[in-house]
C-alpha cells in the first residue's frame, strides 16, 4: 500500500470518527433539552383562601353587602348558592376531598367563584390566584367543569326557545308599559371573525379593517335573553327587577291588546302570508305613528 493511499484510509477513518463522535454528542444534549423539568411547588394556603371568600360574602355579617355581591359576581347571591349547591352535589369535580396527607383541597366556593368571576369579567386564569388561592390551570378547570354542568344540569329549563306562555306574559308587559305587540329590546354588536374565509372579507369587513359577524340579542327588563346565540341563565332575577305588574293580565279574563298567535303546523302558505305579514307597509307606518306618539 502506497503512502497516498495510506492517508486517504486514514482521513476517511478519521471523518468516519468525527461524525459518529457528534451524533452521539448531539443525542446526549438532546437528551438533556427534552428531559422534563421538575413543577415547582408553591403553597398558596388554600384554607386561608376559602376563609377570606367566606367572611367577606357568605358569612352572617359579611364584609360586602349583598348589593355588591349581585355586581360582582353579576348574580344575586341565593341563584350563586343554588348553582354551587347543585353541581356540588352532581358534578364530582366540585366536591371537596382530602388528599393523600388528609388535607382538605379547594372548597366548591373557591372553584365555583373563580369560574363565575371569569365568566363576568372575561379575565385570565390566574386573576384571581392572590386572593382564592389557586393555579391558572386549576382556574381554567374549574371553568371547564362549571361550564359543563351548568349546561348539564340547567339546559333543559334555560337553553330552550320561549314557549307561548312566555311570549305572552313579554307582550302583557309591553303592552303595561305602552309598547303593544314588543317582547323585548333589541341589540346588537360585531365580533371579529378570525377565521373569515378570504373571498368573504370584503363584505364582512367594516371600518376597523377586520371582518367581523353581528351578535343580535333580544332581552327582557328581568335579563332574560329570549333570542341570541348562546343562553344565559338568571334564574330567581325576575323578582328582583320585573318592575311592571301584569297581574291584571293573569287573572280572568283581561283587555290585552297583543296575544300569541299558535302555529301548530307550517306550511308553505302560512311561510308566505307570515312574510307578507312582515313587509306590510300599512302595520310598519301605524307602528312609527305609535313610537312618535309614545
Amino acid at each position: 500500500m502506497t503512502s497516498s493511499e495510506s492517508d486517504g484510509v486514514d482521513e476517511a477513518f478519521e471523518d468516519m470518527f468525527d461524525e459518529e463522535f457528534d451524533n452521539i454528542i448531539d443525542s446526549l444534549v438532546d437528551v438533556q433539552t427534552n428531559k422534563p423539568k421538575k413543577r415547582a411547588y408553591i403553597e398558596r394556603d388554600r384554607e386561608q383562601g376559602h376563609i377570606h371568600l367566606w367572611n367577606d360574602y357568605f358569612h352572617e355579617n359579611p364584609t360586602y353587602p349583598s348589593v355588591m355581591f349581585r355586581r360582582r359576581f353579576r348574580m344575586n347571591k341565593p341563584l350563586f348558592l343554588r348553582i354551587v349547591d347543585r353541581l356540588t352535589t352532581e358534578v364530582p369535580y366540585f366536591q371537596q376531598r382530602r388528599n393523600a396527607h388528609s388535607r382538605y383541597g379547594l372548597s366548591p366556593l373557591q372553584k365555583c367563584t373563580a369560574a363565575i368571576r371569569m365568566l363576568a369579567y372575561g379575565q385570565s386564569g390566574d386573576t384571581y390566584d392572590e386572593y382564592l388561592r389557586l393555579g391558572e390551570s386549576t382556574a381554567l378547570l374549574c371553568l371547564e367543569h362549571c361550564t359543563n354542568g351548568i349546561v348539564q344540569l340547567f339546559g333543559d329549563e334555560y337553553l330552550r326557545r320561549p314557549t307561548p306562555e312566555d311570549l305572552q306574559r313579554l307582550l302583557d308587559i309591553g303592552e303595561k308599559r305602552g309598547f303593544p305587540g314588543m317582547i323585548g329590546s333589541i341589540d346588537c354588536m360585531h365580533w371579529q371573525w378570525k377565521n373569515c374565509p378570504t373571498a368573504w372579507r370584503g363584505q364582512y369587513t367594516r371600518g376597523s379593517g377586520k371582518p367581523t359577524i353581528v351578535l343580535e340579542a333580544v332581552a327582557s327588563e328581568d335579563l332574560w335573553i329570549w333570542h341570541a346565540f348562546f343562553g344565559l341563565l338568571v334564574e330567581d332575577e325576575r323578582d328582583g327587577y320585573s318592575l311592571t305588574d301584569t297581574s291584571e293580565f293573569e287573572s280572568g279574563e283581561s283587555s290585552r291588546g297583543s296575544k300569541v298567535k299558535r302555529r301548530e303546523i307550517l306550511h308553505s302558505d302560512n311561510m308566505l302570508g307570515m312574510r307578507n305579514e312582515v313587509r306590510d307597509s300599512g302595520k310598519h307606518d301605524r307602528l312609527k305613528a305609535d313610537l312618535v306618539e309614545n
